[in-house]
């Protein structure tokens, strides 16, 4: 070692990174090595006592000199570790053998370019990697991605990656949040996880893995939520006393036992789906105490309600009876052949499905004075009152693209779907040149026209995007399950049933038509091209279209799922929800958790997507008691009316 005067103050030789000045690096090393020696052996050869001005002098020039230095040192450690974390994701990607949609290229940007990449402020390292549905599978080398010590967010959701819990992954000590969740996962757990002592978010659901939960989860004390739901878990329930644990899911897997007293606080959804001895009834006894405030206000409010409705019931009554008095008095009466549903003679026969009670023809409703309610690419919809006072939903429907038979054929199938979440097609007319199809009509109003027309809570948006969830399932489910579509979920197609829940109509009828422009909207899954060969795979896709709809309340569609996901990957989560509904804070998790499904369902690849029935299964997740209790999935006894407040819009 050489103490030099001037602008280089010292030398070793050891090895100069590319990105910094040897000067500079000989520098910082000598300090870092001699750190412990006393003060006055560094000072005293560098800055002797000052003998004039030009000694002054020059020392403040050596001082800024070395400020300088500093700064240079800071940015250059900076390059250094963002160049070693692309080096790290490029050696990553290098060894997955499969296709994916990665776009990870030592020509682009890390921090600006690559796909699910968040580097921090500065640019200056990796701090998150959200690479949820982007086709990874099969066993991968995780253990690279343990090597950014400075990762704090890390998602592999949606994926088919297989293999035991990559543990290597302890090694990331900055970790907040890990999401494994919606893969192939499998084994047990580690014994320890105390290595993650800043984890707030922590999902491995849907998974694999088998063996007992670890208590060593209790070490986690940052530990926000804890998704372990749907796994093969088995053994007791451990007792962990995690106070700022806020969500937990540990539903459907094999566990046994009981609730211990300190999770006994999460509601009974929690623990669903085990071999758990008994539910512990302090649980049920503090969910009753918390809502029995709201229980009694709710029945003295719907006392009152009753007692209004029957007014309002009995006013309807006389008003109808009064006015069929006064139809009969004026002209003729005219004979309804009740016993035969196809009324009509020669081309003004309408068919009627079996157990609708409605009697009339063509001629009566070109009589009847009809309101536009909605024009869509598949025909027109109007509201039709008769001359009995009956008020029902006429669709026109336009270029259709199937001979007289197979449209028969498809819309009798139709017509004998009955669910209270599946509007009840009444009946049908064909003709070479008019194709209609008949509804009830009700006032309860069109989702589209609650989130863009008026205000709409959160407690609605929930309860109609249950009922619909419920209602495409129920379509699917139909010829075996396997070949009837909806083909056309979209908000306009969605209403509000008797109860305040979802009810989607228009089943089916994409099929009968001639096939929409690629970019007529923005609910279509990426790999149909043909509207009139939709699959059920592409409905979920649309339902999650639906779900961003809801979330967001924005009308324009048409870059949503891209939108969303780059807002998720750049953690600005909160811009994404209606400002409507960020005024309610006590249900944010609630939209969270409902982003997080309409993620899943608009997975690029069709086979990462769940089925109707999952997604129904993870809505009700959401707040169980409540959605199941109000929407019971029995098959409906009578028919359920659709309809839209007047001027909203009716689109088929």
């Amino acid at each position: 070692m050489t103490i030099l005067s001037g602008d280089c103050f010292f030398s070793t030789f050891k090895k100069v990174p590319s990105c910094c000045p040897t000067k500079v690096y000989n520098f910082v090393t000598l300090l870092y090595t001699h750190a412990s020696l006393p003060l006055h052996f560094t000072l005293k050869p560098v800055f002797p006592p000052p003998k004039n001005k030009q000694t002054l002098k020059r020392k403040s020039q050596v001082v800024i000199n070395l400020v300088l230095v500093l700064i240079g040192v800071f940015f250059c450690i900076e390059a250094e570790t963002i160049k070693e974390d692309k080096h790290t994701l490029l050696q990553f990607v290098s060894n997955i053998s499969h296709s994916h949609s990665l776009n990870w290229s030592p020509t682009l940007s890390i921090c600006t370019k690559w796909t699910g990449v968040q580097c921090d402020s500065h640019n200056s390292s990796v701090i998150g990697l959200y690479l949820a549905a982007t086709d990874l599978r099969g066993h991968l080398e995780l253990s690279t991605i343990a090597r950014l010590t400075n990762l704090r967010f890390l998602s592999l959701s949606s994926n088919n990656i297989s293999g035991p819990f990559p543990s290597s992954l302890q090694a990331l000590k900055n970790l907040t949040e890990l999401r494994l969740d919606l893969n192939e996962f499998s084994g047990p757990l580690p014994s320890d996880f105390s290595s993650w002592e800043h984890l707030r978010v922590l999902d491995l659901s849907h998974n694999r893995f088998n063996g007992s939960i670890p208590s060593s989860f209790e070490k986690l004390t940052q530990l926000h939520s804890l998704n372990l739901s749907s796994n093969k878990f088995s053994g007791e329930i451990p007792n962990l006393h995690i106070p700022g644990l806020k969500l937990l899911n540990i539903a459907h897997n094999n566990l046994t036992g009981t609730v211990p007293k300190s999770l006994q606080r999460f509601p009974l959804s929690a623990f669903v789906g085990n071999n758990l001895a008994h539910v512990p009834s302090s649980s049920l006894r503090r969910q009753t105490k918390h809502h029995h405030n709201h229980i009694v206000l709710g029945v003295a409010l719907s006392t009152c309600f009753a007692l209004l409705s029957l007014v309002a019931i009995l006013l309807v009554i006389i008003r109808n009876r009064e006015m069929q008095r006064r139809s009969t008095e004026d002209k003729p009466s005219k004979r309804r052949k009740d016993s035969d549903p196809n009324l009509g003679g020669g081309d003004n026969k309408i068919v009627f499905f079996q157990g609708k009670n409605l009697v009339f023809d063509l001629e009566d409703l070109l009589r009847a004075s009809a309101e536009v309610l909605g024009k869509g690419p598949f025909g027109t919809t109007y509201k039709v009152d008769l001359e009995d006072s009956t008020t029902i939903v006429v669709k026109r429907i336009k270029e259709v693209c199937v001979p007289q038979r197979e449209f028969e054929q498809q819309i009798e199938h139709l017509g004998n779907i009955k669910h209270e979440n599946v509007a009840t097609l009444r009946g049908y007319f064909y003709s070479k040149d008019e194709k209609l199809v008949v509804y009830d009509y009700c006032e309860h109003g069109s989702l589209s026209s609650l989130l863009h027309g008026q205000r709409c809570d959160w407690e609605t948006r929930l309860k109609m995007v249950y009922g619909t969830a419920k209602g495409v399932a129920h379509i699917h489910s139909q010829s075996g399950g396997g070949r009837l579509v909806h083909g056309n979920i979209k908000s306009s197609n969605v209403f509000l049933n008797a109860k305040g829940y979802g009810s989607i109509s228009g089943a089916g009828m994409a099929t009968l038509m001639h096939s929409l422009p690629r970019n007529a909207f923005g609910y279509r899954a990426p790999e149909i091209t043909d509207t009139r060969k939709g699959t059920q795979p592409s409905d979920v896709y649309s339902f999650g279209v639906l779900i961003f709809e809801v979330l967001i309340g924005k009308s324009e569609v048409g870059n949503l799922v891209r939108w969303v996901n780059s807002v998720v990957r750049e953690e600005w989560t909160g811009e994404v929800f209606d400002e409507e509904l960020m005024r309610c804070t006590q249900v944010e998790e609630e939209m969270v958790v409902m982003l997080q499904i309409g993620m899943v369902c608009t997975a690029k690849l069709p086979e990462k997507r769940p089925n109707m029935n999952e997604v129904v299964r993870m809505v009700e997740e959401i707040r169980p008691e409540k959605l199941v209790s109000g929407n019971r999935s029995e098959v409906s006894t009578g028919s359920t009316p659709i309809g839209s407040v007047s001027g909203s819009p009716y689109i088929l």
